[in-house]
């Protein structure tokens, strides 16, 4: 295997990298353990768990902590945005400008902080939700 990101690809490392990266609904450790375990029937979960721990540590991923939920894990390493349904918890990412705004730059002087990165996540009530909630989307 090639190092990437000074890390050894290990075959188990590879196989959940690109379990990862085949989707785009941003899955947990237990969603993508079920998907790797299918190529790889002796893994582990907890060598899952590591192994993601690792690459996100690498940047090789990203790990996603949104809004108090089980961390999800994204395969795509750039910069972007993601929309996250208040029902079912599921994430999408936001294709939009990333441009700094007066806000941002009003919130960093205030602070004081030197940004490293812009991070913003949407709320709201996903396209399959909303159909099965019909019209009435409260509660």
């Amino acid at each position: 295997m090639q190092p990437v990101h000074n890390i050894r690809m290990t075959t188990q490392r590879r196989v959940i990298l690109e379990e990862l990266r085949r989707l785009c609904t941003h899955p947990t450790a237990d969603e993508l353990y079920e998907l790797v375990r299918k190529r790889l029937p002796h893994i582990s979960l907890g060598t899952v768990y590591r192994n993601l721990e690792l690459m996100s540590r690498y940047g090789i991923i990203r790990t996603l902590r949104l809004g108090g939920e089980q961390m999800r894990f994204d395969g795509d390493t750039e910069s972007h945005h993601h929309i996250r349904c208040i029902r079912c918890g599921r994430i999408d990412d936001l294709s939009i400008e990333r441009q700094i705004t007066e806000c941002d730059r009003e919130a960093i002087e205030a602070t004081g902080y030197e940004a490293v990165e812009r991070r913003v996540e949407f709320l709201g009530i996903c396209p399959v939700c909303k159909k099965e909630a019909g019209t009435d989307l409260s509660g």
